[in-house]
């Protein structure tokens, strides 16, 4: 006699919830992680793509150009078995014999979170051009440094003009997570297909991983949205 459905997903001997709900988590961190990492990409890209410098232009535009332009899946590949294949190498020179794996998270994060950056430069540059440049010149001639002007007039109005499509790769990164569980990362999608092959439900466990994935997703487009009206209520003032 077959499990029941409840019994499979609930949080008893014979259930996986505690699990599901674990791995969900990680994939949670690891897409935080990762568009945290592309948020610093993102004001580095950014300033360089509009440097006034040709060659620091083509730094930035290299770095989108190739992150963009390669399938997310292949970048995890190569940063997975190059970084592996170096350290392994770099080990041997060391006198350790052997195979030398990275953590899959720390290269899942890495690999995504370049990605993410890519997208984000182009977001924020986009943002950047739509400032009024009047308003840099009022701050320039009231006297305002740099720095301050770039804290006050330039970093929230880039933000706000910004945000929407963060939050639209902010959705892209939650899901590219699950690239993660072909280099052996147990998020959510993995631990998905190690519920389905021991008890012979894939439908089932893909069906919740399919829902949990909603769920958080939804959940932090909400907070987003919040965020974004807020932004919008402060500048109408």
């Amino acid at each position: 006699m077959s499990t029941p459905a409840f019994t499979l997903i609930g949080f008893g001997p014979e259930g996986w919830g505690k699990l599901l709900l674990l791995a969900a988590g990680l994939t949670l961190v690891a897409a935080m992680c990762s568009f945290a990492l592309g948020s610093l990409l993102r004001a580095a890209g950014a300033a360089l793509k509009l440097a006034s410098s040709r060659s620091l232009r083509g730094i930035g535009t290299f770095y989108t150009t190739v992150f963009r332009g390669i399938p997310e899946i292949l970048v995890v590949y190569l940063f997975y078995f190059g970084g592996s294949l170096a350290l392994t190498r770099l080990m041997h020179l060391a006198g350790f014999p052997g195979f030398f794996s990275l953590p899959s998270f720390i290269i899942g994060v890495v690999a995504i979170g370049l990605v993410s950056g890519a997208y984000q430069t182009e977001a924020y540059r986009s943002a950047c051009l739509r400032l009024e440049r009047g308003q840099i010149e009022a701050g320039k001639a009231c006297g305002m440094s740099s720095f301050v002007l770039l804290w006050r007039v330039i970093a929230p109005q880039t933000l706000r003009f910004a945000l929407p499509a963060l939050g639209n790769i902010w959705q892209s990164v939650l899901k590219e997570t699950a690239l993660l569980s072909i280099i052996g990362l147990v998020e959510l999608l993995r631990q998905s297909t190690i519920a389905s092959g021991a008890t012979r439900q894939p439908l089932l466990f893909y069906g919740v991983a399919a829902l949990l994935y909603l769920v958080m997703g939804q959940v932090t487009a909400l907070g987003i949205r919040t965020v974004e009206k807020r932004l919008a209520r402060c500048w109408g003032r």
